[in-house]
């Protein structure tokens, strides 16, 4: 009968198994934060292309010169071009608006509103309240160019079909026991582990912009079927 420390010392050295443990325990960690880079990153991507399309736009409506009065055709055209700088899977939501304080009334007013399709629910001075805390603080009489967006973003993860797949792998082990009489190595199935769900926080989402700039060349800018006075 062998001695208490000498089986100590043979259970010590064994290691039977670990790599299979190891793998199970790494292996979904690795998965996820490889997916996690290429999320994170598409997500950080979009959000900065959104965003300079976005202020491509406003700053080209400041540079009006108001020598006629713009168009909705303009506005649409402004919203394909920015479909034209992000990504094809991408939709556009656009508003633009005039907005201006008067200081008799104490409040910001529209002097018109436009969005494309009706993609928002035009500014109007009963609702502009709304985003009030948004626009900086104007001079009396001053008008400045609202510009609102909306771009859609579906994570990238989301077009990996394996994922769904890995979440629902059988993440059961064969632990090698030992050598049968005829020298041939015996594996016995181990315990079911519960799949880990790979997942990431990433989720479908409106990438918003409120920008506001004011008319470069002229004191405002008009619209076509508005009063500008």
């Amino acid at each position: 009968m062998r001695s208490l420390p000498t089986l100590l010392r043979r259970f010590c050295r064994d290691e039977k198994g670990t790599l299979v443990a190891e793998a199970v325990i790494v292996l979904p960690l690795l998965i996820w934060v490889y997916l996690a880079l290429f999320v994170y990153w598409d997500a950080y991507r979009s959000i900065n292309t959104s965003q300079k399309a976005a202020y491509t736009i406003s700053d080209m409506i400041s540079r009006e010169m108001n020598t006629a009065p713009l168009t909705p055709a303009y506005i649409t055209g402004m919203r394909s071009l920015m479909k034209y700088l992000i990504d094809k899977d991408q939709t556009v939501k656009l508003r633009v608006s005039s907005v201006t304080w008067s200081q008799a009334r104490n409040r910001y007013e529209v002097d018109w509103s436009v969005s494309p399709d009706g993609a928002f629910p035009l500014l109007t001075t009963s609702n502009v309240v709304g985003v009030n805390s948004k626009i900086p603080t104007l001079a009396d009489g001053d008008h400045v160019i609202v510009v609102e967006t909306a771009v859609t973003y579906h994570p990238l993860a989301n077009g990996f079909g394996w994922v769904a797949n890995l979440n629902s792998f059988n993440w059961s082990y064969q632990d090698y026991v030992g050598k049968r009489r005829d020298g041939s190595e015996m594996f016995q199935k181990g315990a079911n582990i519960a799949a880990p769900k790979i997942t990431q926080q990433v989720k479908d989402m409106d990438l918003k912009q409120f920008i506001v700039t004011r008319p470069r060349f002229a004191p405002k800018l008009c619209m076509q079927g508005f009063t500008c006075s």
